[in-house]
């Protein structure tokens, strides 16, 4: 998959140049001007949009990283601080990658990160992931050990269902915790999914908006519950913290797989009995 038309020259001819693993070289000299005008923008109002929304932990990763706002992260220059904290490091790939490599690069503590970013037409919403999105938005988080452990755990998890006609359930855990995940904390529920943190308008929506329904974490819950890819999620799954995640996780999946092959998904905006439920939602948004 090729990059984004945005992208400037260098950087798709970078990309055109696919090793065996789905990798390619980031090509950071190729960014243009108007290339690291677009990080800056985008950067510049997440920055002053989270602080008070995120979970405090991301911020902590933003600094400890230097992520800023002066443009486009060089990754070599990203991965000399992440692998000093905790083993990860970023690799840059044209696009989305098969499952398989993707729980490849995971489980061996390597995060897959697009080397292209959006257009400026392309600011609010664009349908699948950008530079952006993969660096601002999972990578802070890398640098805290309990949840680069389960980032690692999920990675080895995908490999273990590999042919085993179960990664719908692993896809459901992964887009209602590392992409639109909610966390509680002392002062709040917060942010902490990248599809959130690195969106403006589903910052405010998936803490403010009296629409979704928001319930507490439940591993067969969450993988027998479909999501949506095209707007904002009727619901949220809310962890205790990063720990309650990985403990959550850090078990044998094949089980759960056999019980929920046995029964019927569940629709994304749907609340049962047994459900813990923090927030009910009054659907106003997507009705």
């Amino acid at each position: 998959m090729l990059p984004a038309p945005s992208s400037s020259e260098a950087v798709i001819a970078a990309a055109a140049n696919v090793r065996a693993d789905y990798t390619v070289d980031q090509g950071w000299e190729g960014y243009s001007a108007e290339d690291h005008a677009i990080w800056r923008e985008l950067f510049d109002r997440q920055a002053k949009l989270l602080p008070g929304r995120v979970v405090p932990e991301f911020l902590e990763g933003l600094e400890f990283l230097s992520v800023a706002a002066d443009g486009i992260p060089d990754f070599n220059r990203l991965n000399e601080l992440l692998g000093k904290a905790t083993g990860w490091r970023i690799v840059a790939v044209p696009g989305l990658v098969p499952d398989e490599v993707f729980f490849e690069h995971l489980a061996n503590r390597r995060f897959p990160a697009t080397n292209w970013i959006r257009s400026r037409a392309q600011l609010d919403y664009l349908e699948e992931p950008d530079l952006f999105h993969d660096v601002f938005g999972h990578v802070p988080l890398l640098a805290n050990p309990v949840f680069a452990d389960y980032m690692q755990a999920y990675g080895k998890g995908g490999l273990r269902a590999s042919g085993k006609g179960a990664l719908q359930y692993l896809a459901r855990l992964y887009w209602y915790s590392v992409e639109f995940g909610l966390i509680q904390t002392p002062e709040g529920l917060r942010i902490y999914g990248a599809g959130i943190v690195s969106s403006k308008s589903e910052s405010i929506f998936a803490l403010e908006s009296s629409s979704p329904n928001r319930i507490l974490f439940d591993l067969e819950r969450v993988m027998s519950t479909r999501y949506r890819i095209d707007d904002f999620q009727e619901s949220y799954f809310v962890i205790k913290s990063f720990k309650h995640l990985f403990d959550s996780t850090a078990q044998d999946f094949a089980p759960i797989y056999q019980r929920l092959d046995a029964r019927a998904d569940y629709d994304p905006g749907v609340l049962l009995e047994s459900d813990d439920v923090l927030s009910r939602g009054d659907g106003s948004y997507h009705r």
